[in-house]
């Protein structure tokens, strides 16, 4: 019996405040920092095109499984497979390191965006020529970024603490919509520019010859890291769902607003660019060096546009690192029987240590390594190379191959109360075509990435928790 079983469910208040808080995890950094300068590194429209195709086919699908499975057990990442078979405990407890080490450079990012905010009112356009050399200064500086850092992670405590539906229900039904109306403020400013449709021709315009191994491993990275699949966040949000919600319907509105989003943040951005001359394959210095540069170009108004655009982006970071703070959460609650504040006191408190390594690890620890790369980049490639990708595979062979297809399917019908029409159809993607074509990109793309070290590890702390399975 699970140690939460004493303790009544929290729940969410309304559908519309689930949807946007499901909507909050899955909209992030991964949508707006990494998805631009993932489509300029990889060619544009061809890693768009195969971006859309993951998330359609392998995203909605292993998504709608996580819901599932967090409703039907009432319980978060770890306890849910345990809940049904103790021998996959493992996998919930991959989904809940992934957060926790997804948070261990997430709020480093966050926080400089948050600094952004006021960067921009305070001289940040005042000399293009240097935004580059300031952005360096910044991110190395011991002091300023881990500020930054604390006041932002700070702030998801606040909302975790307040619990699910006063805190990250109330957040997610305000911050969602002020995110959307932003993001269509700067794409239309951006494609009204001179020059903006060699811009959307790159978005739009497969480039083929642009396409390899990593590139399909960069949009499978993508659409995990994107959709907040793999990381036990959607589990966890399912278990706090009513058993009358339409599991296949919520599924894919968080889908199509999450890839709206997505879109949205490519439209805002390399049009830009390329109205400015600027090259859209800047990596992930995109957002903090090409695109103040760019707003110092807008004259006076570009002051208003890189505030509200960081304000876009710390609102899209927040509403998904409140979900990761809260897999880790729920897991202390339902597998240690804590209480939440003391649950988010201590998920809160190691978060800032790894965080603070990690900010670190831009300057003064820049020479300090874990098999080859910094902190920062440790946790970010062994969660978005590996523990994402195998999560969401694990997931569907636990669903398609563990659990009975008549539980799965009284589950998504709610009894046979709500009509899902495509269920085989999807029970056949999750059972068979999923864990293949995961495989498959997952060992073509390591193929073509250095660090095999940093990817034999990860593979090898996936095989220790299958063994030690029934412990954890």
């Amino acid at each position: 019996m699970e140690k939460s079983s004493s303790r009544k469910r929290e729940s969410w208040g309304s559908r519309f405040g689930f949807i946007m808080a499901a909507a909050g995890s899955a909209v992030g950094l991964g949508n707006i920092w990494r998805f631009p300068y993932l489509t300029g590194e990889n060619g544009g429209g061809a890693f768009i095109f195969i971006y859309l195709i993951f998330v359609i086919v392998i995203g909605l699908s292993i998504m709608l499984a996580e819901f599932t499975l967090g409703r039907r057990t009432k319980l978060a990442a770890a306890g849910a497979y345990k809940n049904m078979d103790k021998r996959w405990t493992f996998a919930g407890v991959l989904g809940v390191l992934s957060s926790f080490m997804i948070m261990g450079f997430y709020p480093v990012v966050g926080g400089w965006a948050t600094a952004y905010i006021f960067k921009s009112f305070t001289g940040l356009l005042s000399n293009p020529a240097a935004i580059g050399d300031a952005f360096g200064a910044f991110i190395s500086n011991p002091i300023e970024p881990v500020i930054w850092m604390v006041i932002y992670l700070a702030t998801n405590i606040l909302i975790v603490v307040k619990g699910v539906a006063s805190g990250i229900e109330k957040a997610g039904k305000i911050l969602m919509p002020v995110l959307l109306v932003l993001m269509i403020l700067i794409g239309l400013r951006s494609v009204t520019l001179e020059g903006a449709g060699a811009g959307l021709k790159f978005m739009f315009m497969p480039d083929w010859s642009k396409v390899q191994g990593s590139t399909f491993l960069a949009a499978l990275g993508q659409a995990f890291f994107s959709l907040s699949l793999g990381m036990g966040a959607m589990i966890t949000y399912g278990s706090y769902l009513d058993k009358k919600e339409n599991l296949p319907s919520s599924a894919l509105t968080v889908t199509i607003l999450d890839t709206s989003v997505a879109i949205l943040a490519g439209i805002a951005i390399i049009p830009a660019l390329f109205a400015f001359g600027m090259e859209p394959n800047q990596g992930p210095g995109l957002v903090f060096i090409v695109l103040p540069q760019l707003f110092a170009q807008l004259g006076g108004i570009g002051v208003i546009f890189s505030a509200i655009f960081f304000i876009a982006l710390m609102i899209a970071a927040l509403t998904s690192s409140v979900s990761l703070l809260e897999v880790v959460v729920a897991y202390l609650m339902d597998q240690k029987g804590m209480a939440r504040k003391k649950a988010v006191s201590l998920a809160g408190g190691s978060m800032i240590i790894t965080s603070l390594l990690s900010s670190l690890s831009m300057g003064v620890m820049s020479g300090f390594t874990v098999l080859g790369v910094g902190v920062f980049d440790f946790f970010d490639i062994l969660t978005d190379k590996i523990f994402l990708a195998i999560g969401g595979m694990l997931i569907c062979i636990f669903i398609g191959w563990f659990v009975k297809k008549e539980d799965i399917k009284n589950e998504l019908t709610n009894g046979g109360a709500t009509k899902f029409a495509l269920f085989d159809v999807w029970y056949n993607i999750v059972k068979y075509i999923i864990p293949i074509a995961i495989a498959f990109v997952a060992v073509f793309g390591i193929l073509s990435i250095p660090f095999k070290g940093l990817m034999l590890f990860g593979l090898a702390v996936i095989v220790v928790l299958a063994i030690f399975s029934k412990k954890l």
